[in-house]
């Protein structure tokens, strides 16, 4: 006698990682003013840069450098510097302050904390600084001395990026925004650190070993700040100011890179909320407090300054500009920046989700990653700074660095925005449903949904 058959159950399989999902709702705010402003200060960098490109080739060019060379400062402490200088040494330490504080945010407090969120743009990251040095270095092997600027091409300015999606009018999903943002952060961390190994000269251990006191001081107290400044932060700052400029001047006169004091000086700032005696945090905590208080000086003028006094080269007319053009730094620049940065991005998500067996969000094709990681290519700010100190200010080298690094970051613009505008519509449908709130409980319907609220 047989027994009935039963039915048998199909293979269970689990489900699968998706990538690219949305974010928490409080995530895609605070990102969302993070970029508000960041859009504010890439549209200034680019007028400073314009500016400075026109004045440098104008019939009082002279004046520009001689703004740009000013010296003013204290020489016994090593700070008599040129305004320029002053530029990438000290302002830009506002930006890489802002940098750590971010980074440390997002790993901490913040959705990236979550592993299956972070390894894609991380890894994606690094793909993008690998890449494009490869490249660059490929294409100068023969020359030492322009082998020297391989690190150039591996960062990614986010304020021109954001600003070029404010004026095509890219609606790119708050989850495609949060990746470039990531991305950026992470490419300028790992630039301050390739500056920090590979571009310090004539180390001075006595001022360096000076700075731990100060930082560590400064530590202390921002991890402490309640117990000395009551609950409310606003007054912790008026304290840690000194101690971070002090920090920044030993680390200045210890040869290394004076920036990589405001990533370190970041990373000191607690960045999850602590509770008052006897009830919730009250007030701001330090780094919202610092984030207020420094975004919109590093946006509005550090970065645009720092911009106007490095973007500034005489190309020598159109036979000036070919010859740059036609350098192996400028074409190592701009294949690393166009295509390497793209490739090392594009290829590096794809072959994780493949290791991973993980699959894009339903929301996204593989078109969207492209032209996020095609806008990635734009490296300005950083990938000016690197040009500096690979080839010393105002070098034939550095010039011509310059020109491959506005031009790329142009081209990958440009072909950004070709990228971008094609997906438009689908992006302006899926906003549309992200502003959904049928309950009106202030958070959107997908937000919920995606929670499991």
């Amino acid at each position: 006698m047989s027994h009935p058959s039963s039915p048998v159950p199909p293979p269970s399989s689990a489900p699968s990682r998706t990538v690219f999902s949305r974010n928490s709702y409080a995530e895609v705010l605070r990102i969302g003013q993070i970029l508000r402003k960041e859009t504010v200060g890439g549209a200034l960098l680019v007028a400073a840069a314009v500016i400075a490109l026109i004045w440098a080739n104008s019939p009082a060019s002279g004046g520009y450098f001689a703004l740009r060379d000013f010296t003013i400062g204290y020489e016994p402490w090593h700070l008599d510097l040129s305004l320029g200088a002053w530029a990438a040494d000290g302002l830009l330490a506002i930006f890489f302050f802002l940098v750590g504080l971010e980074l440390k945010r997002e790993f901490i407090a913040g959705d990236l904390r979550q592993p299956s969120k972070s390894v894609v743009p991380v890894a994606a990251a690094v793909g993008g600084v690998v890449l494009p040095a490869l490249i660059y270095a490929l294409v100068n092997f023969g020359s030492p001395g322009t082998l020297r600027g391989w690190a150039i091409p591996t960062a990614t300015d986010i304020a021109f990026a954001v600003a070029v999606l404010a004026i095509i009018g890219s609606h790119l999903p708050s989850a495609l925004r949060i990746f470039l943002l990531t991305l950026a952060v992470v490419d300028d961390l790992l630039a301050i650190t390739i500056i920090a190994v590979f571009y310090t000269s004539d180390l001075q251990p006595v001022p360096l070993l000076l700075a731990l006191i100060p930082l560590g001081l400064y530590t202390f107290l921002a991890q402490k700040y309640r117990r000395f400044f009551g609950v409310k932060a606003g007054a912790a700052w008026l304290i840690l100011l000194p101690l971070g400029v002090m920090v920044w001047a030993l680390v200045h006169a210890s040869g290394i890179h004076a920036t990589v004091a405001g990533v370190l000086l970041g990373f000191a700032v607690p960045v999850l909320r602590s509770q008052a005696s006897g009830g919730p945090a009250a007030g701001p905590g330090l780094a919202e407090v610092f984030e207020h208080r420094f975004r919109p000086l590093s946006a509005g003028i550090a970065v645009p300054v720092f911009a106007f006094f490095s973007a500034g080269v005489a190309v020598g007319g159109w036979e000036g500009l070919g010859s740059a053009l036609g350098s192996p730094v400028a074409v190592g620049i701009i294949l690393a920046l166009v295509l390497g940065k793209p490739l090392g991005i594009l290829g590096t998500t794809w072959l994780l989700t493949k290791a991973t067996k993980a699959r894009l969000d339903e929301s996204f094709k593989w078109i969207d990653i492209l032209g996020v990681a095609i806008l990635a290519g734009i490296g300005f700010t950083v990938s000016l700074l690197v040009a500096e100190l690979s080839f010393g200010h105002g070098s034939v080298h550095d010039d011509h660095a310059k020109v491959g690094i506005l031009a790329a970051s142009l081209l990958a613009a440009l072909l950004a925005t070709v990228v971008l505008r094609t997906r438009n519509r689908h992006y302006r449908e899926a906003e549309e449903d992200e502003k959904i709130d049928s309950d009106h409980d202030g958070i959107p319907d997908v937000y919920q949904q995606d929670s499991g609220g």
